[in-house]
């Protein structure tokens, strides 16, 4: 469908189509084709939507349409965006402006954390329609009184899941009571928990649903990979050899802690990347410096915690690499989702050890599909590791079996002894640099 019909057949006011085409976009996605005309005719919407799928796009146009043919007058946002991270709600802000540029009566107004209180009490001083925020620094600017949510026409919750995963609904609660009861809302979330759909009944009004793509039917465009690693010592030594790769435009390594971030980036800059850290605890100057640079090709390797699975588009990033497995299956979604963008060619590398193939079934069981496992000449584990087979509820073998039919257990290798594999990774012994 979404290929058959251009933006400029989709009712929007042409100021904005001719934004888009400069963009050059010419063909909605279908996540775009079956929101925009909803969303013009006023409807609630629940939606199932896969990162990279133009989701911000899908409800940016039909707003800014509304604010630029239908102007009130006032002090306050109408257009209310909240983001789960620093980073979506960066790339928000700019696809409205993008989007809006031949709008000159549109102004948009970012609330996020790590930006000083004094900068962002002089934006909110002057006229805007558009605010795009992080559900805790709202809070703050609503509760000193500096934020009026009662203009508010469209409320949209991007992100939602990951929204809750953080622990922001009881801020998503408060920030929507404060807005009027008539308003549009939107939540998009790339999963449909019991968590969500009981949000959505408490804020949507007879929901539009758009299933846009499934996990499984996702990242066409992007080769995943498995490599086992035997230990810390492999795996860094395994990472150096992979980003001495020429084909390595541009890379994404994600850790599981801010510590190992900077770390990492450490080790990879003194082995002569152009690398850095971005993660949580950076000041909001400092990451945007740090996305600054990977967006301009000065970064080679950004090393980040999951706060940069989402709200990064960068089409140069010709690879991601999990050092570390994410906690969350959903998670590594959002990883991989670096990559492939644009319709580019990516590559997923996943590093894992014995323990992580409990992590590892829970993400084939999410995207639909098995992880090629790759080995590299001269860097092949020296223990197997295999996947255990399942069966069709995704059970390992054993489990829910008489004792007599599980298989057989490896001898134990003394009292307390770990698996082979298992070796002492953080805090028990100095982490050894990338290659040696």
């Amino acid at each position: 469908m979404s290929q058959e019909i251009r933006f400029d057949q989709l009712s929007l006011d042409p100021r904005i189509v001719s934004a888009v085409t400069e963009s050059g976009y010419l063909h909605p996605t279908p996540v775009q084709a079956q929101a925009i005309p909803a969303l013009l005719d006023g409807a609630d919407l629940l939606v199932s939507s896969r990162t990279g799928s133009g989701k911000t796009a899908a409800f940016m146009l039909p707003a800014l349409h509304r604010l630029a043919t239908q102007p009130a007058p006032g002090r306050g946002p109408r257009l209310l965006v909240l983001s789960p991270t620093r980073e979506l709600a960066t790339q928000i802000t700019e696809a409205a402006k993008k989007y809006g540029r031949h709008l000159k009566q549109v102004r948009t107004v970012s609330i996020l954390g790590g930006v000083p209180y004094p900068v962002q009490n002089r934006m909110l001083s002057k006229p805007y329609e558009i605010l795009v925020a992080t559900p805790g620094r709202l809070i703050d600017q609503l509760s000193s009184g500096r934020v009026d949510l009662s203009r508010v026409e469209m409320l949209v919750l991007d992100e939602a899941d990951r929204m809750l995963d953080m622990g922001f609904i009881e801020d998503v609660q408060r920030i929507a009571g404060a807005t009027p009861g008539q308003r549009q809302t939107l939540l998009f979330s790339a999963t449909m928990g019991k968590e969500i759909v009981r949000l959505s009944r408490d804020l949507l009004r007879e929901p539009l649903r758009i299933e846009a793509t499934s996990q499984q039917a996702s990242h066409e465009h992007i080769d995943q990979r498995l490599h086992y690693v035997d230990n810390l010592a492999h795996k860094n030594r395994l990472l150096a050899h992979l980003l001495q790769d020429g084909s390595v435009h541009q890379a994404i390594v994600f850790t599981a802690t801010k510590r190992d971030a900077d770390i990492l980036a450490s080790d990879l800059s003194g082995l002569g990347h152009a690398a850095a850290a971005l993660h949580g605890d950076m000041h909001q100057g400092a990451r945007n410096r740090t996305l600054d640079g990977l967006r301009r090709g000065r970064l080679r390797v950004l090393v980040a915690t999951d706060v940069a699975a989402r709200g990064i588009d960068v089409p140069g990033i010709s690879h991601v690499i999990n050092y570390d497995l994410p906690k969350m299956a959903e998670d590594y979604v959002h990883r991989i989702g670096r990559t492939g963008r644009a319709g580019n060619q990516g590559i997923a590398i996943s590093l894992a050890s014995g323990r992580d193939l409990v992590q590892l079934k829970r993400i084939e069981r999410l995207t639909g599909r098995a992880i090629a496992v790759h080995t590299i000449e001269g860097f092949e584990p020296k223990v197997p590791v295999r996947h255990a087979p399942q069966d069709a509820k995704g059970r390992r073998p054993g489990k829910g079996q008489p004792r007599s039919a599980r298989p057989e257990s490896p001898p134990r290798r003394g009292m307390g002894a770990p698996a082979p594999w298992i070796k002492s990774e953080r805090g028990t012994q100095a982490r050894k640099r990338p290659g040696g």
